[in-house]
């Protein structure tokens, strides 16, 4: 059956859609034409600024106010400089420095950089407070573990982004930090009840919401004293109840990607989804990367014109959602962004975020080894390490279940060991080949990870970067005395 063109355009108004390329394809454009509120752009959409900047004009050529989302986090998550790393240190490294004005205008700097590239909405900053620390996939995108902590620099991270013309959406409500699984494979549950959540997670949104962020996203998480069985994106108590109208938050309430399996599986597909999603109180729905052809956002549509005809969706819930959805737009385009700031400021905050226990003293030319690691969805395939920014020493990348004390020992010929990895008190085997290795050779460990309580036995220092982007890469070699 045929959809009315009005209401397909006013379904599309509220949804998120992506494209593959670093050029929009022709369906991308006349969906942004036919309604849709906008795109999100990965990884796969970026070669650099000045193409970043061409793409965004060919969608706003389709209709001025479009949405342009990326998430650009700084630290682990970044679009813009997944090639390479990014140039400032992520959450984690601002938090532990703990200078809200630094934090304010590494922020305004990454969204200055965004606005000259036409981006419109920051899916950023993360303001969870990350309560465990084997949370996979939160960790060093989050401020530190602090409520106040937390709150007081997500509040910053808005203020420096919105500063320069982009709207920032934090996330993820109501909070995502306690979990230990990841959303993106399955559905993380945080059993707690509601006052601990008041205490320990809501702070943080709170702080945002006085600040005036312009978006929220949800979490793909079942709490079960709010939720029931369902993740918080299909939950009304979560997105309306207690968003709206305990924490008085007036702006775009964006979902996190429904093809994520956090949300797909519990709702049977991502266009089930969008229906739950906006039944819940959602305004404007993220797809998700995984759109490669306009058949996904038309089924989407269908959906929700089913929705719509059978009485599980109400026409002004869809208007209300596309108004908002609507205001997000006008607003980025009516913000006059500040100035830009001093290009070396993410390099000059990771240096300030590094932490040093023990002695680097008489390291000379080390032999440096990384330990191999998975990345998150989240971060992608972006390097990190020390790689670049180490002059003569002597690199390898080896995996803790495939190497062994002895053939570590032999390779260095007799320099001290740098070994740098990421989450290292998790990784498999890597624990006990560290302390084996100390107890055998000098050793300095570099965690660019999350930093657990856990220190290995016997080993010069440990050096803490918070953080495995380009910036905390270059702070941790010059800290070592390594940069070349």
């Amino acid at each position: 059956m045929a959809i009315d063109p009005g209401l397909r355009r006013l379904v599309l108004r509220t949804l998120l859609a992506a494209f593959p390329g670093t050029a929009p394809p022709r369906w991308a454009v006349d969906l942004v034409a036919d309604g849709l509120a906008g795109h999100t752009l990965f990884g796969r959409n970026v070669v650099d600024p000045a193409q970043v900047a061409a793409t965004t004009a060919a969608l706003r050529q389709a209709r001025p106010d479009v949405v342009v989302a990326i998430d650009e986090e700084g630290g682990d998550v970044t679009r813009l400089a997944h090639a390479t790393g990014s140039p400032y240190p992520g959450n984690a490294a601002l938090g532990a420095v703990g200078d809200v004005g630094l934090t304010r205008r590494v922020y305004q700097a990454i969204g200055t950089e965004l606005a000259a590239a036409g981006v419109t909405v920051n899916l950023a900053p993360t303001v969870d407070v990350n309560s465990h620390d084997d949370n996979p996939i939160i960790g060093t995108r989050s401020f530190g573990a602090d409520p106040v902590r937390v709150a007081a620099h997500a509040a910053a991270a808005v203020t420096g982004l919105q500063a320069a013309g982009v709207a920032a959406c934090a996330k993820h409500f109501p909070g995502h930090g306690a979990t230990v699984a990841d959303s993106h494979y399955e559905l993380p549950t945080v059993d707690v009840p509601l006052s601990v959540l008041r205490a320990r997670d809501l702070p943080p949104f709170a702080a945002v919401i006085a600040a005036d962020a312009k978006a929220v996203m949800t979490a793909h998480i079942r709490v079960p004293a709010l939720t029931g069985a369902a993740p918080a994106t299909f939950t009304s108590a979560v997105l309306v109840d207690l968003l709206r109208h305990e924490y008085g938050f007036t702006g775009a309430v964006v979902t996190d990607a429904l093809e994520m399996k956090g949300a797909a599986l519990a709702a049977g597909g991502v266009a089930p989804a969008a229906v739950r999603a906006l039944a819940a109180g959602a305004d404007l729905l993220c797809i998700g990367a995984d759109v490669d052809e306009p058949a996904l956002v038309e089924e989407v549509v269908a959906h929700v014109v089913a929705a719509l005809d059978d009485g599980r969706l109400d026409r002004t819930r869809i208007e209300q959602a596309a108004g908002r959805a609507a205001d997000l737009a006008a607003w980025t385009r009516a913000a006059a962004p500040d100035a830009a700031v001093a290009t070396d400021l993410g390099y000059a905050a990771a240096r300030r975020a590094v932490r040093v226990e023990g002695s680097l003293t008489d390291l000379g030319t080390p032999l440096v080894v990384q330990l191999v690691s998975s990345s998150t969805i989240a971060e992608g395939r972006v390097p990190w390490g020390l790689g670049p920014h180490v002059g003569g020493a002597e690199q390898l990348r080896v995996v803790a279940t495939e190497t062994d004390v002895p053939t570590l020992v032999e390779r260095a010929a007799g320099r001290p060991i740098v070994l740098v990895g990421r989450h290292v008190h998790r990784l498999a085997e890597a624990p006990a080949l560290i302390e084996a290795l100390a107890a055998a050779h000098p050793v300095v460990l570099v965690e660019m990870g999350w930093p657990s309580p856990w220190r290995p036995a016997g080993v010069r220092a440990f050096v803490t970067t918070y953080g495995a982007s380009h910036a905390n890469g270059r702070a941790a070699a010059e800290t070592l005395g390594l940069a070349g």
